[in-house]
């Protein structure tokens, strides 16, 4: 296939969204071409390798309530898929609460007279809610009170955003939060499964033996195999359109500059970087709205220790304000395949950053530092422990969803569709929209099917308020792989139900 075939589809973007819109095209005959700036597929899913010591970005679990994505994941990995055990807990007060929360352990854990508080303040919320959930703060004391919203919600919730709660969208909340209220998870506690109908988060998931990379450069293998080019280090700096479609994208890598010519055009870029590269240019106030979207970018402090067993977690929160970790991953409790010594343990120190800030900034040898000390401070690990580390740094890990997010992307959606009707967007940054990585292939296969003739839309996909890992096991999945098979004008925001659950 020659990569400037005016027949093709030109895929900007090689993770997870961008691999699978080529697979499926792959799959009905359609040629494409996948143009990833990175030197690595995978994005935010990719796999490092320090040392043989292997870590992802934040941890990927594969589970989905998509048949069609599951069998993907099989397809690629087949035996290299492993069914995993999960074990989070929230680091809080130095001591250890499950997550999802127990109430008998957090009974024993904060103590008699904290729990009848935080009951308390269960109760008042109760009686007296927000009526209007327009913040994540409001949506959680809602539903758990705001004490309990303090001890375990705030200080990890601000350590991911970097802004208050108060300044954080509720969509948020009801896409990533257990949508449990507190009474709720009290009765499911005495339930023993019996007739109780409370949604439960999932107990175990499945995890590539070699991390979330080893699926997406298998599929770009793949794909190569398949006569669907996967070009690296192609950044996009130019998206040129004409008449309403968009002609060509031009890169910038190891060849120079290269044109790209296609039939339909896909993206998984940042919103905001494609509307910097569109020539001629958009109209001034979509690039205002697409200056002022956001983004939390992200890094990772890896500790290698000379220790076999650190903590049972496959990850834990940290919500102790003195330092200034959000979460560590066990990775070697993902996948033994994660490291090359059994008797030794790495841990992912994970710190939420924005670009170029202080932490950014920091030299690798003082974020070891940093991270070594922090994790001493939490008395998991001693300093004479610690055998060795690594840094990585990943820009624009989560669009964030402040005040007037929703109105921005729909400014910049309005003009595409109208502008640039040969193009559509998938993924999460290609959106703007925190979907995970079940979500995001979801998108992508439905933008491949549109372009063979279907009509899918694609931002009805993760927009139920349910919290994405829950399941219940009376739900009808005849269907759950097939949203609204229409494409409306612009998809309502998802609606958050002010009463209490």
């Amino acid at each position: 296939m020659i990569p400037n075939s005016s027949d093709q589809v030109v895929i900007v973007g090689g993770g997870p969204a961008g691999l699978t819109a080529a697979y499926e095209l792959a799959k009905h005959g359609k040629p494409a071409v996948v143009l990833e700036g990175d030197n690595i597929v995978g994005g935010i899913a990719r796999t490092v390798n320090y040392k043989g010591y292997l870590f992802d970005i934040g941890g990927h679990r594969f589970f989905s309530k998509w048949d069609e994505v599951n069998q993907i994941w099989r397809e690629v990995l087949g035996h290299r898929l492993m069914e995993r055990q999960r074990l989070s807990r929230i680091f809080y007060r130095n001591r250890f609460f499950f997550y999802p929360l127990k109430p008998f352990n957090v009974l024993f854990g904060m103590g008699l007279w904290e729990s009848l508080r935080i009951l308390g303040s269960y109760l008042t919320a109760r009686l007296f809610p927000s009526r209007n959930e327009e913040t994540l703060e409001q949506w959680v004391c809602n539903r758990f009170g705001s004490r309990l919203y303090k001890a375990f919600f705030k200080t990890y919730t601000e350590k991911v955003w970097g802004v208050p709660c108060s300044e954080i969208h509720a969509t948020w909340a009801a896409q990533r939060i257990k949508g449990l209220s507190l009474i709720s998870a009290i009765r499911h506690a005495f339930s023993n499964g019996g007739q109780d109908k409370v949604k439960s988060l999932i107990s175990s998931f499945y995890y590539p033996e070699r991390g979330p990379g080893q699926m997406w450069e298998m599929l770009a293998e793949r794909l190569q195999q398949l006569g669907q080019p996967v070009l690296l280090e192609r950044r996009v700096v130019r998206v040129v359109h004409h008449n309403g479609r968009i002609e060509k994208v031009v890169t910038s890598g190891p060849k120079g500059e290269e044109h790209f010519y296609g039939s339909d055009f896909i993206s998984s870029m940042p919103i905001r970087s494609l509307v910097r590269a569109l020539q001629p240019a958009a109209p001034a106030e979509v690039v205002r709205a697409a200056e002022s979207l956001r983004y939390r970018d992200f890094l990772t402090v890896v500790l290698i220790v000379n220790r076999k067993q650190v903590i049972p977690d496959n990850w834990i929160y940290v919500h102790d304000p003195s330092v200034k970790v959000g979460r560590i991953q066990n990775l070697k409790n993902w996948s033994p395949f994660m490291v090359p010594d059994a008797e030794k343990t790495s841990l992912a120190m994970e710190y939420f950053v924005f670009k170029n800030d202080e932490m950014w900034n920091m030299p690798d040898e003082e974020l070891t530092r940093l991270a070594t000390r922090e994790i001493v401070q939490l008395g998991l690990v001693n300093p004479d422990e610690i055998v060795d580390g690594t840094v990585v740094r990943m820009p624009k890990a989560y669009p964030m969803y402040d005040t007037g997010w929703l109105e921005k992307v729909d400014i910049i959606r309005r003009y595409l569709d109208a502008n640039l009707r040969n193009l559509q967007l998938v993924g999460r940054n290609g959106m703007h929209k925190y979907n995970n990585q079940d979500h995001s292939m979801m998108t992508a296969m439905y933008a491949a099917r549109n372009i063979m003739g279907a009509d899918y839309d694609l931002w009805a996909v993760n927009t139920e308020p349910e919290y994405h890992e829950e399941k219940n096991p009376d739900e009808d999945r005849s269907n759950a792989d097939t949203p609204e098979y229409r494409r409306p004008p612009y998809a309502e925001p998802p609606r958050v139900n002010s009463q209490i659950a």
